[in-house]
């Protein structure tokens, strides 16, 4: 009897470390990576910034990389679940640098001009709305349930660690190299994404029996969401919340060079801080796990989230030491808000409907930025950026307050297990 519990015990070790290696393996490319298009990003904005000084324009960039996602991320949605996974990233990652190339190219004849920038900032979001529902459904199904709190606070430290690396390195660069090198590292950072994806197999969800229809399929998400309790008023307030934050956000070049007088630097010790809070954030919820009700995590961070960003209209022009301090605490709140949502996401509905899911949440979230950005860019040529951030960060601590007074929203992880497990799916036999 002993001998077999020991086996047991050995077997259930192996099978631990097998998903653990497998996911660290593929994690690990997609960090790099990610830093890679964080180099990308944080040298091209800097670049419209010192180029043109226009908020106007900073607004249509930003338009160029989020109208994709809204459009295409609920059809990419649909197609995520029906095909593999890795190789929906690879392509992604691999058409990404690809689209890089051509800047690369562009920037080295010296003929490039703004309006390609933003065709190829619109290419690159066109691709992550493929690869990001691929990524977040793949996890779910290398993932033990029990740990999907915690991997997704890891891979929010991934972004967190993009945003303390590449601004410093990208405005290092910025003062010795010509812009086009910059944006080679992508290229690179996208072949160590691609490798370990092509040489490691991810676990697919029972393919389904049904007949499939594009539009069928988008509406069955929609039903599901419609449906669970609590779901729609949790995504009407982030609806509400990015129409307000990100334009704010999306702007922060201009509040730093127009309002502190900084430089590129300066920038980047910003864009640090946010990732330096993200990556504090992604470990206390991968260490921590988040509260036994995820929904608290997500509401008590919104709540801290906006009440750091109202702080952040209210700062004197000669304290950019108080700013920084403010950027990390707003990026930690931000990785355990969207870390938690996601383990709520990944837990409670069926890794079949998952990219669907993700998808449609994502497109409608975003769908507001645009709207807002169409306001806050004209506005903020006019009287800065500051009235911005005091209006968002007052409106989304009061929906994060609110939030704990709604009985459906607090216990939206429970009546997920009736609205959205029914029939739930696990992978392939095997995997």
């Amino acid at each position: 009897m002993a001998e077999k519990g020991g086996d047991a015990v050995v077997g259930e070790v192996t099978k631990e470390q097998k998903w653990l290696g497998r996911f660290l393996a593929i994690w690990s490319g997609q960090a790099v990576s990610v830093i890679g298009s964080a180099l990308v990003q944080f040298a091209l904005i800097w670049y419209l910034t010192i180029t043109t000084g226009s908020a106007t324009v900073l607004a249509i960039a930003a338009i160029m990389g989020i109208v994709p996602q809204i459009l295409l991320t609920p059809f990419a949605g649909v197609y995520v679940d029906r095909w593999k996974r890795r190789f929906t990233m690879i392509g992604a990652d691999g058409l990404m640098a690809l689209s890089t190339l051509v800047l690369v190219a562009l920037f080295a004849l010296d003929t490039v001009e703004i309006w390609q920038i933003y065709i190829v900032l619109f290419a690159r979001s066109c691709l992550a709305a493929f690869h990001w529902p691929a990524s977040q459904a793949a996890t779910a199904l290398l993932v033990p349930e029990k740990n999907l709190a915690r991997v997704a606070g890891l891979n929010q430290t991934i972004f967190g660690l993009s945003s303390v690396l590449a601004p410093p390195i990208a405005a290092a660069l910025f003062a010795i190299v010509p812009i086009q090198y910059i944006l080679s590292i992508d290229i690179l950072t996208a072949l160590l994404a691609i490798i370990p994806l092509a040489l490691i197999r991810i676990p697919e969800p029972k393919p389904s029996l049904e007949e499939r229809h594009v539009f069928k399929e988008m509406k069955a998400a929609w039903t599901l969401l419609r449906n669970w309790s609590g779901a729609l008023k949790v995504v009407g307030m982030f609806l509400v919340a990015n129409l307000l934050l990100s334009p704010a956000f999306i702007l922060m070049p201009l509040l730093v060079v127009d309002y502190f007088q900084g430089d590129a630097l300066d920038l980047a010790w910003v864009e640090a801080c946010f990732g330096g809070g993200a990556i504090a954030g992604g470990l206390v919820l991968g260490i921590w796990g988040g509260t036994k009700r995820r929904i608290v995590t997500v509401m008590a961070a919104t709540f801290l989230a906006g009440i750091g960003a109202t702080l952040i209209g209210l700062v004197p022009s000669d304290a950019l030491l108080l700013l920084l301090v403010l950027a990390l605490f707003i990026g930690a709140m931000f990785s355990m808000l969207n870390g938690a949502i996601i383990a709520i996401i990944q837990a409670c509905v069926e890794p079949g409907m998952q990219g669907r899911i993700l998808a449609l949440i994502s497109s409608l979230a975003m769908s507001v930025t645009p709207i807002g950005l169409a306001f806050a860019g004209p506005m903020a040529d006019v009287i800065g950026v500051q009235p911005w951030f005091i209006i968002a960060g007052v409106v989304t601590a009061a929906m994060g307050i609110a939030a704990f007074f709604m009985p459906s929203v607090m216990r939206i992880e429970g009546t997920a297990r009736s609205s959205c497990s029914v029939g739930k799916a696990g992978p392939e036999a095997g995997d």
